[in-house]
């Protein structure tokens, strides 16, 4: 935040009649600011008399997804005292998670998983949710069809230099390109296309990072940023610009090599582990009992469902007079409410923010308003465990499947991004009745955005054709239709220049002097579920700076009042 501007003065045309005070002038400096103080006190008391009582908080947070709900819960059990208030304009917490029961069935039609690092599993901790962890097994595979084959990715080193996921020219390339010698950087933001194909070369780029960019961003590589999708990749590049390879512009093996350094004396710096936390081993995806939403329920219920409003949507928010806060006009369930907040904390999706601030703020709302989210369409489905083929890499003997799922790159002739293979993932959560396997399909994206006019019988008949091509056996009828969720606006892209626009939006609101107005969610953060918890843990930090500058500053901005009301009861008793 910026620092806080304590600039009160006001002209007395903006006051009402009402609150005109006729007084004996004064001269000198120290009279005018007093005069000038004087009037914007009795001016915010006449406003405040006029409009009637309203609620006041230290803290709204708007939008009740894992970044809102993460910082809440953070900042008020650090800060136990702060008046917060959450506010959430769908009727569930949780935001694109939506995970659904019915039948004896449990799936997601959002997120599936996350990657559990140390931020996620501590705040699940602190919320009472650590018996509710899942972690799948570590040693399952995640396929990429190529060549009408479904190949596992490598592992490790060993794996990936004798296994066949790559071809011996494509594995040397890869090889030549990851300790240095490739073409240096260009001056200008590479797309993730770009910075992977000069790396570690093209058939790397199509057979691993294409289809990974399809399954996770529903995104074009070719627009995606390789600084704000992938940064952390491209930052071994940087990390790896020493000795030998400084002249070759860095060293994606060495910069690892060294960002594993950093992070074993991190870890030997903190000390011992959480002993709460439970142990991680590989390249796993975790999740919780009873689906995803299991998370953002148990931190609604942790914040307070008093302190959590469902449907309430926002309308309008403007600064208070002085500059000092905001005032925010909802629609609810019991009319229209309107609040106050010292700060407030936009989680909502950036399109919802543009709509909000655009009367406030319209150079950050032209700015918000540039982010895209492309359709993205979620297809649960069930088989029996019979129904999938003997031969597959992914197959069980005794029927289904086994692994985390398979990813397709566009050259492939496979319309669905990639599909999770539900039933084999958290076995122990009991996720669906015997003998049946059910599948989760995404379809759409950047590259694929008529699946927002399809119909659910069209998307399931496309998903069916697909698993028909690659793990079903020929024949095998239609399956048993768990849920068909189309996400109309469903991932920010992180293209080129998404971070220039992420810098111009604060900016706007900077100018617009809208100090202690924050924009949180996956486009500030990433689109990662434990992503968005890392950064609503790092935001609830920057809360708490920010409002104990703003205590400090009312605790001067009250002592000055004070004196000069004795200065005023002194001029009175002179008179």
């Amino acid at each position: 935040p910026n620092d806080i501007r304590c600039t009160m003065a006001m002209t007395t045309a903006a006051l009402p009649a009402a609150s005109l005070t006729l007084s004996r002038p004064r001269f000198g400096a120290g009279a005018r600011r007093s005069a000038v103080c004087r009037s914007a006190r009795r001016f915010r008391v006449a406003t405040a008399a006029a409009a009637g009582p309203v609620e006041s908080y230290d803290t709204i947070i708007i939008g009740g997804g894992v970044s809102g709900l993460t910082t809440a819960f953070t900042l008020g059990r650090n800060s136990p005292g702060v008046r917060l208030l959450v506010t959430e304009a769908r009727d569930y917490v949780g935001g694109n998670i939506n995970t659904q029961t019915k039948d004896g069935y449990t799936w997601e039609e959002g997120p599936n998983s996350y990657q559990p690092g140390d931020a996620i599993l501590t705040v699940a901790c602190d919320a009472g949710m650590g018996d509710d962890i899942l972690l799948a097994d570590p040693n399952s595979d995640r396929f990429v069809l190529w060549d009408q084959e479904l190949r596992a990715l490598p592992k490790d080193i060993p794996t990936a230099v004798l296994g066949t996921f790559l071809t011996w020219p494509g594995k040397i390339r890869a090889g030549l390109g990851a300790i240095g010698l490739r073409p240096p950087a260009p001056d200008k933001e590479e797309s993730v296309k770009e910075f992977v194909s000069r790396n570690l070369g093209s058939e790397a780029f199509e057979r691993l990072i294409e289809p990974f960019c399809s399954g996770v961003y529903a995104g074009d590589p070719a627009n995606l940023s390789s600084v704000a999708a992938t940064g952390r990749v491209q930052r071994l590049e940087e990390m790896g610009a020493m000795g030998p390879w400084k002249v070759l512009g860095g060293s994606l093996f060495i910069g690892a090599l060294k960002a594993e350094k950093q992070a074993y004396d991190a870890r030997k710096a903190r000390g011992p582990r959480d002993p709460r936390l439970p142990k991680v081993e590989g390249q796993t995806v975790g999740s919780f009992r009873g689906g995803l939403q299991t998370f953002p329920k148990g931190l609604a219920k942790k914040i307070g469902n008093e302190k959590v409003k469902l449907e309430w949507k926002l309308t309008k928010i403007d600064k208070l007079a002085g500059g000092k806060g905001f005032r925010l006009d909802y629609d609810t369930p019991e009319g229209a409410v309107s609040v106050n907040a010292t700060t407030v904390v936009m989680t909502a999706p950036a399109y919802v923010a543009s709509e909000v601030v655009k009367e406030m703020a319209p150079a950050a709302a032209a700015a918000l308003d540039k982010f895209y989210y492309p359709p993205v369409a979620s297809v649960t489905i069930s088989y029996p465990e019979t129904s999938f083929r003997l031969d597959g890499a992914s197959a069980l003997p005794g029927g289904g499947l086994t692994g985390f799922g398979q990813l397709h790159p566009r050259s492939q002739g496979i319309r669905t991004l990639g599909t999770i293979y539900s039933s084999s993932l958290f076995k122990a959560d009991n996720r669906q009745p015997p003998g049946e396997f059910m599948i989760l399909n995404y379809i759409g994206g950047a590259r694929d955005t008529e699946v927002a006019t399809m119909s659910d019988e069209a998307l399931v008949a496309a998903v069916h054709e697909d698993a028909l091509k690659t793990i079903l056996k020929p024949g095998t009828a239609l399956p048993k239709v768990m849920g068909v969720k189309v996400w109309q606006k469903a991932i920010p892209q992180f293209n080129v220049g998404h971070l220039d626009v992420l810098a111009e939006a604060k900016q706007g609101l900077a100018a617009a002097g809208c100090d202690g107005l924050l924009l949180g969610g996956n486009y500030t953060a990433g689109v990662a579920m434990g992503r968005c918890v890392e950064f609503g843990v790092e935001q609830a930090k920057e809360l708490e700076i920010y409002l104990a500058k703003v205590e400090r500053a009312s605790a001067q901005e009250k002592e000055e009042e004070e004196e000069e009301e004795e200065e005023e009861e002194e001029e009175r008793r002179e008179t």
